[in-house]
């Protein structure tokens, strides 16, 4: 694909700029953007965060989000689910046990695989049976991104044998008794194909369980919801640059000052500039929080077994910190784009509104309010984060 050697973002910029072409027209679209997925493939960039030593990268987390983020100025749905691929391969990683994850890690780098979602914890109406040999998994479940066009699911169901205990399991897409049904049209991240799955009577072997160590097991295995919510940090501030960027650009060649302003270029309008200050000053902010939060991460990503709950809990709070001013920061900006660029630049045909859209819909994962209230208990009273799916 490159006649000179890349590094992963020099990739990654060279992809951002094909899927920009097409962006708006596919966020109008929606459905599985193949081709773009594709590319993702043949890039070699889906072994990024998978160890030399396993035939991948061997980029460190604030790498990865580096190439989310470059995806996510001018595509977040395909930021959405390149970053969920890494998530589900951080999945393994920290919920089973090495003879599971290191043939899934090597398979992926040397095939390509994508790895989908179908895990939702809120989502119990998946259950789990025992067939004494292996398991099978039968329901539906929401909230699937990326699950459209992969090799690989990681997947939930409940045990109510066991008193409702969660089981995660890592099986192939492909595998019989899974339909997915291509039934995502919501306002935002139109290209995430996080419509619903159904199982029924899905066999799951117990080589495809992650039970060792398990979900929440562990403070290590507890880094799997903070990876989550940076990636979505990531994604919310990435998005943020991209409609700057946009926002600049057409200020810059396309807008016309208000007649009752002073200047003869909208580019030097007062008010302009006022808000592409305010814009700079946000965007500033995020942006050191999301990349403090991410070498913290690889720091702790690093320490492995040896991680301590308090350094668990303090990371934690760094990232949530980071995602709120991401999304909060991420929304104004999104919003206010449009008072710099006037009203002909909510034309259809410049996709201007697609950055709040998908900010604003991928915002909603969980609410912003509890995540603060979790900040509040930290900043207020010392107490760190309960480890949750989501915190």
């Amino acid at each position: 694909m490159h006649s000179t050697p890349s590094t992963p973002l020099q990739i990654a910029r060279e992809l951002a700029s094909e899927f920009a072409r097409t962006a708006v027209e596919r966020d109008r679209q929606g459905g599985t953007p193949k081709a773009e997925r594709d590319a993702i493939r043949n890039s070699g960039l889906l072994a990024l965060s998978i160890p030399r030593d396993f035939g991948g990268l061997g980029a460190s987390w604030t790498q990865t989000f580096d190439v989310v983020r470059e995806f996510a100025r001018v595509d977040s749905s395909l930021a959405h689910v390149f970053g969920f691929h890494h998530l589900m391969l951080a999945t393994v990683r920290l919920f089973a046990t090495p003879a599971q994850w290191q043939p899934w890690f090597e398979l992926t780098a040397r095939k390509s695989w994508f790895w989908g979602n179908a895990l939702n914890p809120l989502d119990t109406r998946t259950v789990v049976k025992d067939r004494g040999s292996f398991r099978e998994f039968s329901g539906k479940k929401s909230f699937c991104s990326g699950a459209s066009d992969s090799e690989m699911l990681i997947a939930s169901a409940v045990d109510e044998s066991a008193g409702g205990k969660l089981l995660i399991a890592a099986i192939p897409s492909g595998r019989t008794g899974i339909t997915l049904h291509n039934d995502w049209h919501n306002m935002g991240q139109r290209q995430t194909d996080s419509g619903s799955a159904t199982f029924e009577r899905v066999r799951v072997e117990e080589s495809d369980l992650l039970l060792e160590p398990g979900p929440l097991s562990t403070p290590f295995a507890c880094l799997r919801p903070l990876i989550a919510q940076l990636h979505f940090a990531n994604i919310f501030l990435g998005i943020a640059e991209g409609a700057f960027d946009e926002a600049r650009h057409y200020a810059l060649r396309e807008s016309r000052p208000w007649f009752k302003s002073p200047a003869e270029q909208s580019s030097a309008d007062p008010y302009v500039l006022n808000h592409f200050g305010d814009f700079w000053v946000r965007l500033q902010g995020a942006r050191l929080l999301v990349e403090q939060a991410a070498l913290e991460l690889d720091q702790a990503w690093g320490r492995g077994a040896a991680l301590s709950a308090e350094q668990r809990g303090r990371l934690a709070v760094t990232i949530a910190t980071a995602k709120v001013a991401a999304s909060r920061d991420g929304l104004e900006i999104c919003s206010k784009v449009f008072e710099v660029t006037g009203a002909r630049a909510t034309q259809a045909s410049v996709g201007l509104d697609r950055h709040w859209r998908n900010l604003r819909t991928q915002s909603l994962h969980d609410p912003l309010d509890y995540k603060l209230h979790e900040l509040g208990e930290w900043a207020l009273r010392g107490q760190l984060p309960t480890p949750t799916f989501y915190s």
